[in-house]
């Protein structure tokens, strides 16, 4: 091109390939700054930028800002067969090649295999995410089936992640599936965390969904939140660079069973379904860069009413971990952190404690006994012990009256969750004789009555 300044030069070159003028300035007629401009080996902002004089054969170089990994040519291509698989994303111009190629160089991470990470890994399979983590060390159950779509009746007894890239690898062979059969701690969340670039939380518990949020926020990896119970779910996206995180909006766990799970309190199959889909596109649009993610954002779903409702949630300026001055730093005793240090949330005083085959000698030999039920009604008509009384725990401290502080009392429940909080209530109202059936009804179960329904 002829000029005799930079400036005339470009504006030749803007002339010639009209195209390229929008990449080269803004709407004020400036260079833009993602944009460098080198004569002969030197940048023009350090000379006379567009009045730097021209000379016969000197040369013009225009670098441009470049994103890096993502280029067709030194990243992941599509073949044919993948754009046949993908082609409703790629006629979509909010997605097209480009986003369809983010999303095969996207790394997941799933924690769980269970409700929330069916629904989750199953749609990220078939969106085409190039690598999928799932971190998991439970095995299938015949009551997992009701929610939990990644599994099969065949499937009952096998490993989930077993089941789960079965599953996964039918539905999309061409995603690599990474499997991590263990138990999240303190100790190995960085290093199975760090390779991945969206974090799912699926987890059913206070203790890994603290350790998931601080890891996330220590790493600087968008953490996609889902949690469900019985007919209401909740959903955001936590510890992105402005946004607040889990303890921004919890900033203290409950107290150990104050909450209780979905196996002693039900879960309608399908909400997890609803979540679990919500947090897979929320995990798709971070990998893509498109819409309005849910950060500073709290979805609430209710399955009765049919009804979501949005609240805003602030960045806390004395979060311990992504405040103004963190304190934490490091991972630290999550189970200690949520009250539950040194023993199972599920466990009682073994003092407390009756096994099965005891209390079934006492039936037997006809001892006087009560034998209490802390249920609730809808339990009570799967099945009981017979003999028994039904009082639900959340009515046991107005109805304690019915009782007697002489009589030799075996409260009971599904697991021995509730019944041994009814155990602690009744001992420090003046109750001497009181114990917990060791593991609930699913017990007795299992070692005396076999024709008894589990649940």
């Amino acid at each position: 091109m002829e000029g005799k300044t930079v400036g005339e030069a470009l504006a030749r070159i803007s002339t010639t390939y009209p195209e390229i003028k929008r990449h080269l300035y803004n709407d004020e007629g400036r260079l833009r700054s993602f944009i460098n401009v080198y004569l002969n080996d030197e940048d023009v902002r350090y000379l006379q930028q567009d009045g730097t004089p021209l000379k016969e054969s000197d040369e013009i170089r225009i670098i441009p800002s470049i994103a890096g990994g993502s280029s067709a040519i030194a990243g992941p291509t599509l073949s044919a067969l993948e754009v046949l698989r993908y082609s409703r994303h790629l006629i979509m111009p909010e997605i097209g090649l480009e986003g369809q190629l983010k999303l095969k160089a996207g790394k997941v991470l799933a924690i769980g295999a269970g409700g929330l990470g069916s629904p989750l890994s199953l749609y990220l399979a078939a969106a085409g995410v190039g690598k999928i983590g799932i971190v998991d060390f439970d095995v299938v159950d015949l009551t997992n089936l009701q929610r939990q779509i990644l599994h099969s009746t065949e499937s009952v007894g096998r490993p989930k992640l077993e089941s789960a890239k079965a599953r996964l690898q039918a539905l999309n062979p061409e995603v690599q599936i990474e499997l991590y059969e263990t138990r999240l701690t303190s100790e190995n969340a960085l290093d199975i965390l760090r390779d991945y670039d969206v974090i799912a939380d699926g987890t059913d518990n206070f203790a890994t969904r603290y350790l998931v949020n601080d890891a996330c926020v220590l790493l600087g990896k968008p953490n996609v939140y889902g949690s469900i119970f019985r007919f209401e779910g909740q959903a955001s996206v936590f510890g992105t660079a402005d946004g607040p995180c889990y303890r921004c909006l919890y900033p203290e766990p409950p107290p150990p069973g104050l909450v209780p799970s979905c196996a002693e309190g039900g879960v309608l199959g399908i909400l997890p379904g609803i979540i679990g889909v919500i947090q897979a596109t929320e995990t798709i649009k971070l990998l893509l860069g498109i819409g309005e993610p849910l950060c500073g954002r709290l979805l609430l779903f209710d399955a009765l009413r049919m009804s979501f409702h949005t609240l805003k949630i602030k960045k806390d300026p004395n979060c311990p971990i992504c405040g103004d001055n963190r304190t934490i730093h490091r991972l630290i005793d999550y189970n200690q952190f949520c009250g539950i240090a040194g023993k199972s949330q599920d466990s009682v005083d073994t003092d407390l404690e009756i096994e099965p085959s005891e209390l079934k000698n006492l039936i037997d030999r006809r001892e006087p006994l009560y034998l209490l039920d802390v249920r609730e009604p809808q339990e009570w008509q799967i099945c009981s012990i017979p003999g028994a009384h039904l009082i639900p725990l959340g009515q046991l401290s107005a109805k304690v009256s019915q009782l007697s502080p002489a009589d030799n009392i075996v409260a009971y429940c599904r697991s021995g969750v509730r019944s041994g909080k009814a155990v602690d209530f009744l001992k420090k109202s003046g109750f001497g004789r009181v114990k917990n059936l060791t593991g609930g009804i699913l017990a007795w179960a299992d070692k005396v009555d076999a024709t008894m329904p589990k649940y």
